[in-house]
This record gives C-alpha cells, sequence and structure tokens, in this order.
C-alpha cells in the first residue's frame, strides 16, 4: 500500500513539473511597447516629466507588462541634461507571473554639437528592487539622427541607437537593444517616436525581442 501511495506521489509530482515547464515563457517574441511622455516645464533649467507605458506581448495578444515613471529634467547646459526618475512597474516574470518593482534611475545624456546631423551619448544608472532580489545595471547608449528631408516627410528626423545593459545580476554585459525609427514633430506641444527594436538578451525569457515601440510625446 505504501508502494503505491509512493508511486502516486511521484507521479503526481511529474505532473506538477511538467506543467511548471509547460508555463516557461518563450525565449522569442513579437510585442508592441507603447509609452505616453507628459513634460511640463519648471523653469529655464528644469522640467517635471512623467510617462505611462504598456508592453503587449506574446506575439502582441497579452499585456506584459505596465509601468509609471516620475521625475525630474536638469539641463544645467544646451547639450547636457540629468534626469533622476523613479519607475514603478508590474511584469510578468519568465514563468508568466505578475510581480512588483521599483526602480530608481539616473540618466545622463550629452548631444555632440554637430551642425549635419544629431549625435548623443546617454548613461544610466538604476537600482532594481524586486523579489528574488535587488540588483543595478548600467546602461550606455548612443543614437544617431539625420533630419528627413521636408518634401519627403516634414519636421522628421530619422535614428538609429543602439544600447547595452551591464546587469549586477549574472555580473556581466546580458543585453543589447538595437533600434531604428523616426521621430516627428506634429506641432510645438506634440511628437511622436515610432520604430522598430531588436533586443538580444539570454538571460530572460522571453529575451530575443522583435518590438514596434510608439513613443507620445507632449510638452506643455
Amino acid at each position: 500500500m505504501l508502494r503505491i501511495a509512493g508511486l502516486i506521489l511521484i507521479f503526481v509530482c511529474g505532473l506538477v513539473a511538467a506543467d511548471g515547464q509547460n508555463t516557461l515563457q518563450p525565449q522569442d517574441d513579437i510585442q508592441s511597447w507603447n509609452d505616453v511622455q507628459l513634460t511640463v516645464p519648471i523653469s529655464k533649467e528644469f522640467d517635471f516629466q512623467t510617462r505611462v507605458t504598456m508592453r503587449f506581448g506574446k506575439n502582441i495578444t497579452r499585456l506584459n507588462d505596465g509601468r509609471y515613471q516620475v521625475g525630474i529634467v536638469w539641463k544645467p547646459t544646451k547639450y547636457l541634461s540629468i534626469s533622476p526618475f523613479y519607475w514603478f512597474i508590474r511584469a510578468r516574470n519568465s514563468r508568466g507571473v505578475f510581480n512588483n518593482e521599483h526602480r530608481f534611475n539616473l540618466s545622463a545624456t550629452y548631444k555632440f554639437p554637430f551642425k549635419r546631423f544629431g549625435l548623443s551619448h546617454r548613461s544610466i544608472i538604476e537600482r532594481r528592487n524586486r523579489q528574488p532580489a535587488n540588483t543595478w545595471r548600467y546602461r550606455p547608449s548612443l543614437t544617431f539622427e539625420k533630419d528627413i528631408p521636408k518634401k519627403i516627410i516634414p519636421g522628421a528626423k530619422f535614428f538609429i541607437g543602439d544600447e547595452i545593459f551591464y546587469d549586477s545580476g549574472v555580473k556581466k554585459f546580458s543585453r543589447n537593444r538595437f533600434s531604428i525609427g523616426i521621430n516627428k514633430t506634429i506641432n510645438k506641444n506634440l511628437a511622436v517616436d515610432i520604430y522598430y527594436m531588436r533586443q538580444n538578451d539570454g538571460f530572460t525569457r522571453p529575451g530575443d525581442l522583435n518590438v514596434i515601440w510608439v513613443a507620445w510625446r507632449i510638452k506643455l
């Protein structure tokens, strides 16, 4: 009788383990990321900024990630901006279960003074408070942009960029994001960025992403 009970227990545990394996998210995914950013000038050097983001995954069939950002932008010079931000993030983990994260980041962006094209470097240091462990990341990026001729798309720029991630959790550079797209100024208060982003990451699931990213930027 004890042998039969033991065999049943092993069988049930096997089913539970198999079910857990089946819920693990795939490595590749097609996603849609959508931002709405609001900037309110406080003074000549300071802006208040907030953003809401919704990210849809599983081949754009379900909500994977919702996040809210609030912070300020300090512009000490024409070419430099420094931004401390807080993010509240509710996102699915590798098994598709929603978890909360509190993220604190500090970014610095320098725009090189070139006339014929735009070139900027941004560095972000962020602290991630979440389960099962708190970590930090360093994210340097470089972006090139060029005006699109007005006869093609007036008030628009083409841009291309790349960003890499160093993660203290794995103690190595773990992620790369390559982006290409356009940003279009609609009027003095509204602009939109539309671009394709390719992410490669072998440490998270899903980690290898093809993303269509739309970011609306409102400035009062």
